[in-house]
């Protein structure tokens, strides 16, 4: 090989080292381009997700602020061992667990030994059948025992408010804090119309809507 050859040999191979280093450099570049990238990105959702928390939060309490249906107060107190056995369903609200109800709604209470509220409801169906479910409540608010926890899909719990009491307990309004749910229940089949339209005057009160009540039948007299 001439000295024209070697110089061409050294001129390659600097070359391809000049091009080796310039894409070795290109690749740092670009590694460090995509970390800024992934840091920002990261940095930019941290932001959007703070952003949106605090529209929520802040849409949150304006419509709590906002909110003027009254809290929702219960009686003072319930005695429990007044309070349990039969009671007949008078009118509620319509709800889907009790569409297949047609007539003499009824629900049952009794004391386990764990101290627990065993829960039967029982119904009469469309076609004369029994229909029945069974399930169980614990008090959640021990200084007047008027706001319970019931069950018949544990673990799945919904509110039973006490809102109204007859002092010799021969009728109680129960509700819920949503609003969704009410049940009028009397101790006997049959209540008064005098008493029933004075709970009904009192549910606008409550926050309830009187005109979405149905009446329940009740056969037995």
């Amino acid at each position: 090989m001439g000295v024209q050859g070697t110089q061409r040999l050294i001129d390659s191979s600097t070359a391809s080292r000049g091009r080796n280093v310039t894409q070795n450099a290109w690749v740092e570049v670009q590694e460090v381009e995509e970390r800024q990238v992934v840091r920002n990105t990261r940095r930019s959702f941290g932001r959007r997700e703070l952003l949106l928390l605090g529209t929520v939060i802040v849409f949150a309490a304006a419509y709590g602020f906002g909110n003027s249906e009254p809290p929702l107060a219960t009686v003072p107190h319930v005695e429990v061992a007044r309070y349990l056995g039969q009671w007949f369903e008078i009118a509620r609200y319509p709800n889907r667990f009790e569409k297949q109800c047609d007539r003499d709604v009824s629900a049952t209470y009794s004391l386990r030994e764990d101290g627990k509220i065993s829960v039967q409801n029982a119904c009469v169906k469309q076609d004369g059948r029994l229909d029945q479910s069974k399930g169980w409540a614990k008090i959640v608010d021990a200084s007047t025992n008027a706001k319970l926890k019931v069950t018949f899909f544990w673990p799945f719990f919904g509110d039973y408010w006490v809102l109204e009491l007859g002092n010799n307990y021969e009728y109680a309004v129960i509700g819920e804090p949503g609003r969704k749910y009410l049940w009028i229940l009397s101790r006997t089949p049959a209540m008064s119309e005098v008493r029933y339209r004075e709970i009904m005057g009192r549910l606008a009160a409550k926050g309830y809507d009187a005109g979405k009540v149905m009446r329940v039948k009740q056969t037995a007299r």
